[in-house]
């Protein structure tokens, strides 16, 4: 007669629960209501802030409360730089740089993940080398080649030096290392397809969501930065948002904070919207790239 076997009692479990959804917790919901509140107070006291007057801002205790002056710091605050310049001239240097950062990482990722070259991994590693290099050590060095080319206080000076980062060639190497598998390439090869069209027609698609994530990684790098843009451009040329908001709220050897931060709301705003528009495509394009078929 057969002997039947007797399924283990963990797996017999594990089936029980397979596609089984699971509740998160009482203190799951507690945890992401703290870390919620923690995360959106800066934003909130920002506009309580930016709703007082300066003298109000830095009294003891500080305004939790919004208050009355809103529209007046606003409307202060957008004539006393020129607002709406510096938003253009900082979204026209984000995209610029996000764009280029994405499109000649995705290339030079490519490269290292699958195509065998001579020194590829000491290239690599000279790549990764450089992002230990304080950025700091460059500026005399980009300081006097802007002057030489005549770029100074342009936009130029800024996007050009940051069209390709070293993060994003090494962060774009890992994903297409595990996610691109190398038949794909060989069987577009062996179809006729030259190089251009394996790009465009391969290895984009399987890039497409470390693209969105580098891509907003970027510009929201791009959009903050206030380093070399102070250092290239003036407040009275072509200003980003950052060098812009350097030269806000000061006047009679005294700054008026609420102005400032009023400032800072302005600037942050779009970055806002970015995220409320692109967030949820983001996230999908990167549980479709998790999902394995």
């Amino acid at each position: 007669m057969a002997r039947t076997l007797e399924t283990p009692a963990p797996v017999r479990r594990f089936r029980r629960s397979a596609g089984r959804q699971h509740h998160a917790g009482p203190v799951t919901y507690v945890l992401l209501v703290v870390a919620a509140f923690v995360s959106l107070f800066p934003l909130y006291w920002n506009l309580v802030a930016a709703s007082h007057t300066g003298e109000r801002v830095v009294e003891a205790p500080a305004p939790l409360l919004p208050g009355k002056r809103l529209l007046d710091n606003l409307s202060f605050a957008w004539n006393q730089v020129d607002m709406g310049e510096a938003l253009v001239n900082t979204t026209v240097v984000a995209s610029l740089v996000a764009l280029s950062t994405v499109l000649f990482s995705t290339l030079a990722g490519f490269a290292f993940a699958k195509l065998p070259f001579r020194g590829r991994g000491m290239l690599l590693s000279l790549v990764v080398a450089t992002m230990t290099i304080p950025p700091q050590l460059s500026v005399i060095p980009l300081y006097q080649i802007i002057t030489d080319l005549g770029w100074f206080d342009q936009l130029q000076s800024v996007v050009l030096p940051s069209l390709v980062a070293a993060f994003g060639v090494f962060f774009m190497r890992q994903f297409l290392l595990e996610a691109l598998p190398i038949e794909l390439v060989e069987a577009a090869r062996m179809d006729g397809a030259h190089s251009l069209r394996i790009i465009w027609h391969v290895v984009f698609p399987v890039a497409r969501p470390a693209m969105a994530v580098l891509g907003m990684l970027v510009f929201v790098q791009a959009w903050n930065d206030f380093f070399w843009p102070f250092i290239a451009l003036t407040p009275d040329g072509s200003p980003t948002l950052q060098v812009a908001l350097a030269g806000l709220g000061a006047g009679n050897h005294t700054v008026d904070h609420a102005v400032v931060l009023t400032g800072a709301l302005i600037s942050t705003v779009p970055l806002l919207l970015v995220f409320a528009l692109l967030g949820k495509h983001i996230v999908g394009g990167i549980t479709a790239g998790a999902v394995k078929s």
